[in-house]
């Protein structure tokens, strides 16, 4: 897929990633899906020259083989929600379960792993954090009420990318403009960066998202706390993928949550007690329980601790049942 009309990639303070100029004064701004462009583009005020990447080749193509399946950076949402749910059950059933039909529709696959942070005060044209070119986090003393439970980096909210999340589960990997092969980890990072968001260089540009082969017999489950009946950012998320043999053994799997961390967190804990096991009650309960080890709320997202568990716990259930 060719973006040579990409010649810089960056995230800048003032919240939007796009192009700088010739001048430098980073005047332009590139767009896929939009959904996340144009809100930060209403609450900065910014009128940067759009660069829309729609008609680039192979920008929303899917290719199966028999290595896998490689998906174009603008793959919308709703497509992986639909076209994926035989293959690829995990990633389907998260990708259907964000926003609403509307957004799903327009959203990109490259777009939901790279946008930037949900936290209010990185949003609020008046206030200044780690993000947006300030020197601290003012949610830290503030307001985190839907903050990180496992508290390990300067900024404490959580990576707002429900698919990083399903990724992760199938180790997927990522091309960029200048790299191959990526794991989703290499892209966002650890949190460590608190400016940061992603870990793509300035001018690399995020161009496919690579799918190991399909697991036969893969069965998968997705589900996340939210306030409200739906359209909502997660309090926290989790998916599940396992493959069973004809005994109903797990043979392998993968566990992710989301909502309570600087990224995305892979439950490598979670995936060891439930391999080799049959979901039975007494499995499912003490992974649900080690889901939440190492938790380290902030003062006000304590509530989240028993959610991760309660979270978990139901997509445990659900994929056995």
């Amino acid at each position: 897929m060719s973006v040579t009309i990409l010649t810089a990639y960056d995230q800048r303070p003032d919240g939007l990633d796009g192009l700088d100029g010739p001048d430098g004064t980073g005047e332009f701004a590139y767009r896929a899906g939009g959904t996340d462009l144009q809100e930060r583009l209403r609450t900065t005020g910014a009128t940067p020259h759009i660069l829309d990447l729609t008609g680039v080749p192979g920008f929303a193509a899917v290719e199966r083989t028999d290595d896998g399946t490689t998906l174009g950076a603008g793959v919308t949402v709703a497509a992986l929600a639909r076209d994926l749910a035989g293959d690829y059950p995990a990633l389907a059933l998260t990708a259907g379960g964000l926003a609403t039909p509307q957004v799903r529709t327009a959203a990109t696959i490259g777009g939901n792993l790279l946008q930037r942070t949900r936290c209010w005060y990185f949003r609020h044209p008046h206030t200044s954090c780690f993000k947006s070119g300030g020197d601290s986090c003012p949610a830290r003393d503030g307001r985190h009420l839907y903050g990180n439970v496992f508290d390990t980096a300067p900024c404490v909210h959580p990576h707002p990318s429900s698919l990083a999340m399903a990724l992760l589960t199938y180790a997927a990997t990522v091309d960029t403009t200048q790299r191959d092969g990526l794991a989703v980890g290499e892209v966002l990072g650890d949190g460590s960066d608190p400016t940061r968001d992603h870990l793509l260089a300035d001018d690399e540009v995020l161009t496919r998202v690579v799918l190991p082969p399909p697991a036969p017999g893969e069965q998968a489950a997705y589900f996340r706390s939210i306030s409200r009946f739906e359209a909502e950012w997660p309090l926290v998320e989790a998916v599940v993928r396992v493959v069973r043999d004809d005994a109903g053994t797990v043979t392998s799997c993968g566990v992710a949550i989301g909502g309570v961390a600087p990224v995305p967190l892979r439950l490598a804990a979670v995936e060891a007690l439930l391999t080799g096991s049959t979901l039975d009650d007494d499995t499912v309960a003490r992974a649900a329980a080690s889901a939440a080890q190492g938790a380290n709320p902030l003062p006000e997202t304590g509530y989240k601790v028993a959610l991760v568990e309660a979270t978990v716990r139901e997509v445990l259930e659900r994929v056995r049942g």
